[in-house]
């Protein structure tokens, strides 16, 4: 029995078939009382109670037997052999022509006459003389209702199968969920970026239901991780090896450079400054890919400080405002709060930076680049948001994720005198991810891009602590 559908069959058969038996055993155990049971004991009171009386009558007369006929809950009597009552009972000749007929008719333990029951049975005195004891009850016809019925028969049978099927439910349930759940964390963690993610081996090939569809699909999912990891892990590095190995016949080439610059002719010149220009570009690029290769093999800010984020931003602003004035546009700053961030300053700003600069690149000319921080309460969280807004010619909802990929642009914006490489968000994004943090792009109305920069503040984050 192997596989997930026997696992369930096997569960499922296990709880009816238990239900069953214990049902089955609770059914003939079931605190019924036999009628002979009944009719013995009420036989066996009939005698002892007869037999008295009796002897009261024998003793002391009709007197005596009224007396002790007084000291019983229900009315008897007391008749010779021949059905005759003694003692001038009440309703007796109705009482004797009744025992007589079903005598006669049906012989029965009980005679129903009127509102009556009569329950006679022949007993021996001390004396040896025969007599017939006659015990008068109320009669009730019987009243049966359905919901008696069906509550009589289903307890305790019907609570012992609710329980029986919830716990071996439950069982199932655990059994089936459990390794779900570990595969849904372990994706998660997965998505996360934690490509060493894998489930952890529970060692069922020797139970009896080992190697099933999920435990299958664990292997799956731990040979996927492992190809993952391997494959980002090569590109990683054939990244950083191919940047490297640029780094220095690039540092050749712009020796080279210098050396042609002072003996060729003048005619040359432009020439040899395109030349450096393309060197210094490219030299930039290699320094972005390494960049963005630490931060990727980096799962931890280092030196990390307590700083506030609206004093980076003023620090950056003269900064990105001078390259602003070399494409006439303006930036405008608005800081509504402060809030301190726990991190790296370096790669915060340089992050915010590239941002800044995108926008500054992309946007209109004679146009303003808005950056606006403010504070907002996430799920009982204080959490820093910055906006930084253009006005350029936007982008389209379904690439805006994309923009965030190394080496990526969007075709209608990759236009020479633009420049870049599409490398500075891939950096400025795995800064803030690797902060905690999380930034993503919105069009804006009226046009252009809105770049949401959330950081958890430093504040929030000690007083849950306790610090």
């Amino acid at each position: 029995m192997r596989g997930l559908f026997a696992k369930i069959f096997f569960f499922f058969w296990v709880a009816q078939s238990l239900t069953f038996i214990i049902s089955t055993l609770l059914i003939v155990q079931h605190r019924f009382t036999r009628p002979d049971q009944v009719f013995d004991a009420l036989s066996v009171t009939l005698k002892s109670e007869g037999a008295a009386a009796a002897q009261a009558y024998e003793q002391g007369g009709c007197s005596a037997f009224h007396q002790y006929a007084l000291s019983l809950s229900q009315p008897v009597y007391l008749a010779d052999v021949t059905g005759n009552f003694l003692c001038d009972a009440e309703n007796a000749k109705e009482y004797s022509d009744a025992l007589s007929n079903a005598e006669r008719n049906s012989p029965s333990f009980s005679v129903q006459v009127a509102n009556r029951s009569l329950w006679p049975i022949s007993i021996a005195s001390p004396s040896g003389k025969h007599y017939l004891f006659i015990l008068s009850t109320p009669y009730h016809a019987e009243k049966r209702h359905l919901t008696h019925d069906l509550w009589h028969f289903a307890f305790p049978q019907l609570p012992v199968a609710i329980v029986v099927f919830g716990l071996t439910t439950f069982i199932l349930v655990l059994v089936l969920t459990r390794p779900i759940a570990r595969l849904r964390a372990a994706a998660r963690e997965l998505a996360r970026g934690q490509l060493d993610t894998r489930i952890p081996s529970q060692h069922r090939e020797t139970h009896i239901f080992g190697g099933d569809e999920i435990q299958g699909l664990e292997h799956d999912f731990n040979h996927m991780a492992e190809q993952l990891e391997s494959l980002v892990a090569a590109q990683k590095l054939l990244l950083r090896d191919v940047s490297h190995e640029l780094r220095s016949p690039l540092a050749r080439l712009s020796v080279a450079l210098e050396l042609a610059r002072e003996d060729a002719p003048m005619t040359m010149s432009e020439n040899l400054e395109r030349i450096e220009r393309e060197t210094g570009r490219l030299n930039a690029l290699i320094g972005q890919l390494l960049r963005l290769s630490s931060l990727e093999s980096s799962n931890t800010a280092v030196e990390t400080e307590a700083f506030s984020l609206k004093h980076l931003l003023e620090e950056l602003l003269p900064d990105i405002e001078f390259e602003a004035l070399q494409r006439t546009c303006s930036i405008k700053l608005e800081a509504t709060c402060d809030c301190t961030v726990h991190g790296n300053f370096e790669l915060i700003y340089r992050a915010i930076e590239n941002i800044a600069r995108n926008a500054i690149r992309y946007t209109k000319e004679v146009s303003s680049v808005d950056v606006d921080l403010g504070c907002e309460i996430r799920e009982g969280r204080r959490i820093c948001v910055l906006k930084i807004s253009d006005r350029g010619p936007g982008v389209p909802e379904s690439e805006l994720q994309n923009i965030f990929r190394p080496f990526y642009r969007v075709d209608n914006a990759r236009q020479r005198d633009t420049g870049g490489f599409g490398i500075g968000l891939a950096i400025a994004e795995r800064a803030i991810r690797l902060h905690q943090g999380q930034v993503y792009a919105i069009n804006r109305e009226g046009g252009g891009i809105t770049m949401v920069v959330t950081l958890p503040c430093h504040d929030a984050i000690s007083q849950e602590k306790g610090l």
